[in-house]
């Protein structure tokens, strides 16, 4: 940890019990309660660019999700401490031990993913919710059984232990690097910042977080899918105001839609949506951009 630049100047830090273990965080700014989740295979380190400048009108908490970062990696099986159900109420936990019942959320990639499942779940603790990135894991799911999004990442993750675990494990830089790259908009130009870069690659040279990352994604395709499916035959709906945030990864197309149109008719009729000039990674490909449109919705 102390190798490793202070991306965050003037944060708290925060290790907090949760049920997944220890969970960190980083606190920081006065105003309403504003909670950053990060996506995969990040930490909560890839807000560095926009957290000082949310924290002038929030009060920001950046955590890393459990498996991620510096917060506990429990050992799983098939994907059953990873289900996003649970890393949404670590974030209630994190947010309570806080004094915070009730926040606004902003969450990319995997993040967003735990971010809807606790809206979905706990609509009372959460005000505005921008999701940075993403369709509904049934969504996902159910474009790349159709051929019309690349399987890539999310089908290889998600085969049983210890395949990819074992893959990845021979050079965890060689896998993940080309890996963000395909995701880059322009990925000749330099997006992110090498002392992030730092940090991503400590977590993810680390066997259990290898581990944790592939149980994220076979959740995904189990518990995941699952609990969309459950929610969708039964008409649940997100009931907060909700942004969608979209670049030009290939993980928010959708055949003959808008990516929030799609969430319009999923699971949130009154989502509205932006498109940034970015790839996917829209917090630090397009700071700026991405930032005035949180501001102008949260």
């Amino acid at each position: 940890m102390s190798d490793l630049a202070d991306l965050f100047p003037g944060f708290a830090n925060h290790w907090i019990d949760t049920r997944a273990g220890r969970i960190f965080a980083r606190s920081g700014g006065a105003g309403p309660p504003l909670l950053l989740l990060h996506g995969f295979p990040q930490t909560h380190v890839m807000w560095h660019r926009l957290a000082p400048e949310l924290a002038k009108k929030f009060s920001v908490t950046a955590m890393d999700m459990r498996g991620y970062g510096w917060s506990s990696a429990p050992a799983s099986d098939g994907g059953g401490l990873y289900a996003k159900r649970a890393m949404g109420a670590d974030a209630v936990d994190v947010m309570e031990e806080l004094g915070h019942a009730r926040f606004r959320i902003c969450a990319h990639d995997r993040g967003a993913r735990a971010a809807y499942r606790l809206a979905l779940d706990h609509p009372g603790r959460v005000e505005k919710l921008s999701l940075l990135d993403i369709l509904p894991t049934v969504e996902v799911w159910k474009n790349i059984r159709a051929g019309v999004t690349p399987a890539s990442h999310w089908t290889f993750l998600s085969q049983a232990a210890p395949i990819p675990e074992k893959e990845i494990g021979k050079d965890p830089d060689a896998y993940f690097r080309p890996l963000m790259a395909k995701w880059e908009k322009d990925p000749g130009k330099p997006v992110f910042d090498p002392r992030a870069l730092a940090h991503y690659a400590a977590a993810w040279g680390d066997p259990s977080r290898i581990h944790a990352m592939c149980e994220d994604y076979r959740a995904g395709a189990t518990l995941d899918l699952a609990a969309d499916e459950q929610d969708l035959a039964a008409g649940r709906q997100i009931l907060c105001p909700l942004q969608i945030l979209t670049g030009s990864s290939f993980m928010t197309r959708a055949p003959g839609e808008l990516p929030v149109e799609v969430w319009q008719r999923c699971f949130a009729p009154q989502a509205q949506g932006a498109m940034i000039d970015s790839g996917h990674f829209l917090a630090e490909e397009n700071a700026p951009a991405t930032l005035e449109a949180l501001l102008g919705f949260l």
